[in-house]
């Protein structure tokens, strides 16, 4: 089954910069080890949240906001899709993102195609 991977970066990001360079290397061979990982189509990288651009169209209007504008606690630092035999596998992978232990998380959904 595949799984799409969504990462929340939370204070990951804030905890990472604080950390010593050698940790903050091990964080980015970590992230590799999990785009290395079989079953894992790894997601481009994005870029940090407020430089994003939101887009919404309401009465047939295209409506732009600079930055992020979503109803949601954390920021999306990224995602990937994982091939994996079963949910307990996917969560397996996702211990081992970065994110999920400097104060973020990581959410799995199963891969669905509803149209």
């Amino acid at each position: 089954m595949k799984y799409v991977m969504v990462i929340y970066q939370g204070t990951a990001l804030e905890q990472q910069a604080a950390l010593p360079e050698d940790e903050k290397k091990q964080v980015y061979a970590d992230y590799q080890a999990i785009n290395e990982t079989p079953g894992v189509t790894p997601g481009v990288p994005m870029g940090l949240p407020e430089n994003a651009t939101t887009v919404r169209v309401e009465g047939g209007k295209t409506l732009t906001t600079d930055g992020p504008f979503v109803g949601m606690k954390e920021a999306i630092g990224g995602l990937f899709v994982l091939e994996a035999d079963n949910l307990d596998a996917a969560i397996e992978v996702a211990a081992r993102v970065p994110a999920a232990r400097y104060g973020g998380g990581v959410e799995i959904r199963p891969s669905e195609v509803y149209w």
